[in-house]
């Protein structure tokens, strides 16, 4: 499950993107209302965690700015302010959800996988598609019901194509979505678990069109 995390405060930045990543997510962060606000409209996220007291851009702003754009991304507020009208006022612009800090980590976590669950109007942490069941939460897979076995970035790889619902993502989108925004490594480490991932699912799983891109079969 990728996210983005939108928070000016450096420390806040680092334990809360460590944390979530400890728990299975992948972190792109930035620090400012505009940036955010940008990054969230071009990206590919399954949720948002924003701060309210940004530069640039407050988090009122940005919130209200993706839904103007008919942006549907799940977002959790993360903020000092907890004044009864904020959560209120916040809800009303569109916010999914509202935590005060400081708040663990854990409880962070569980309420990004619940909305993102809402949202989806899925009310489990698995995804199915064809012969492939998911789990979010815990990163495992099956294929004909037999637990497979993967790596975080193997398992970070095959989210993104069982999230597509059996469309094509191309490499740029995979690469985007499993290792972040900055990544500035050669797209051809896509080919080389995508081919992992074929040796442990079936070789005839993953489907390459060329030109169009990956999807899985079935």
């Amino acid at each position: 499950m990728r996210v983005l995390l939108i928070e000016d405060d450096p420390e806040v930045t680092r334990v809360v993107a460590r944390g979530l990543e400890a728990e299975g997510f992948l972190v792109d962060a930035v620090d400012d209302g505009i940036d955010g606000l940008w990054h969230a409209t071009e990206g590919s996220f399954d949720a948002i965690v924003l701060d309210l007291l940004l530069p640039g851009l407050s988090g009122y702003k940005v919130c209200e700015s993706l839904r103007d754009r008919n942006n549907e991304t799940p977002v959790v507020v993360l903020t000092a302010k907890s004044g009864e009208f904020d959560q209120v006022d916040l809800l009303e612009l569109g916010a999914d959800d509202f935590l005060t800090k400081p708040v663990s980590i854990n409880i962070l976590a569980a309420r990004i996988r619940a909305t993102v669950r809402r949202a989806s109007g899925s009310s489990t942490n698995e995804i199915t598609h064809g012969s492939i069941r998911f789990d979010l939460s815990g990163h495992r897979c099956w294929y004909n019901d037999v637990e497979v076995g993967l790596t975080k970035k193997e398992s970070s790889v095959l989210y993104v194509l069982v999230a597509a619902g059996g469309g094509s993502v191309n490499r740029d989108e995979i690469v985007k979505a499993a290792w972040g925004l900055d990544f500035e490594g050669d797209h051809g480490s896509v080919d080389v678990y995508i081919n992992r991932l074929r040796k442990k699912l079936g070789a005839e799983t993953i489907v390459n069109t060329r030109g169009v891109g990956f999807h899985l079969a079935g």
